[in-house]
């Protein structure tokens, strides 16, 4: 494959994801205040937690998208660059559900959409590249810990 072409695939690979971040992060800021007042569970992460943990998360995010970019067209790859760019659109649909709507039972509903579409995505770049798949596993596990968390305060908070 030609180095250069590589380079810059790989980092636009990683803005798409970044991108995504921080148009979901538009929804959080603004309900910063609604959040605050909300009970939370006991394992809530630390607000300074989360800038570091989803910056890294999508750049792993990003890397496996190039991983997968990078493999020859093909049914398999188209099919597996749809799950992600489904999951990616979940993944910020998400943030306008809970934050701006202020809906975390609607969000419930569709974060465990969203672990479904990150589950898949996953699937579908091992078969790719093992590499593209192993590297949306902290992902995975990151969204099931966000569900949990999220179900968590819907019920906290009537």
């Amino acid at each position: 494959m030609n180095t250069a072409i590589d380079g810059i695939r790989l980092v636009a690979s990683i803005a798409v994801c970044q991108i995504a971040s921080l148009i979901g992060a538009k929804f959080t800021i603004q309900s910063i205040v609604w959040y605050a007042g909300l009970a939370k569970p006991e394992f809530n992460p630390a607000n300074d937690a989360f800038y570091p943990v989803w910056t890294l998360l999508y750049t792993l995010m990003g890397i496996s998208f190039f991983l997968v970019w990078r493999q020859p067209d093909q049914r398999d790859r188209r099919l597996a660059l749809a799950f992600f760019f489904a999951q990616l659109l979940l993944n910020i649909m998400w943030s306008w559900v809970f934050f701006e709507l202020h809906a975390p039972s609607v969000a419930l509903i569709e974060i465990i959409l969203l672990e479904g579409a990150v589950l898949a995505t996953a699937y579908y770049f091992y078969r790719l590249s093992k590499w593209a798949g192993i590297l949306m596993i902290p992902y995975f596990f990151r969204v099931g810990y966000e569900a949990v968390l999220n179900y968590f305060i819907w019920i906290m908070n009537p």
